[in-house]
């Protein structure tokens, strides 16, 4: 398996990602930004949280599988939201738990980061998804 995925005692718990990824492999794979449009850029879920993170995961499947890897193959994600407060957060995993089975993302995730921004390239963005993977 060229990625393990672990949380090692001494590092905060309970999380929805592991803290750790160890990979091997030679070929990797960056997924740049994903937002919630579709392929002709129409805006998808406008005003909502929860169906933007959905569709920007969507995004980033398809970009994974044109590389031939999937969530499983992933080694880090990150996730920039706009004007982000901590009461946001359930809003957010109800996205990321709306499309865990139909992705079949891993749980929990892999690592994987939540950056707060003042905005995005477009100001109906709330959500934007990059992804590392890392294939044999």
């Amino acid at each position: 398996m060229p990625v393990q995925l672990f949380t090692p005692d001494g590092l905060m718990q309970p999380t929805p990602y592991h803290h750790v990824a160890v990979a091997t492999g030679t070929r990797h794979v960056h997924v740049a930004g994903q937002i919630a449009r579709d392929a002709q850029g129409a805006p998808l879920a406008p005003g909502d949280l929860a169906g933007q993170v959905a569709a920007a995961l969507r995004n980033t499947a398809t970009g994974l599988t044109a590389a031939g890897a999937t969530f499983h193959d992933v080694v880090r994600l990150t996730f920039y939201v706009t004007r982000w407060q901590p009461e946001m957060i359930s809003d957010f995993m109800a996205g990321v738990e709306s499309v865990s089975q139909e992705l079949d993302l891993p749980q929990p995730l892999p690592p994987s980061s939540l950056i707060g921004v003042e905005l995005l390239f477009e100001p109906d963005v709330l959500v934007e998804v990059e992804a590392t993977a890392v294939l044999d």
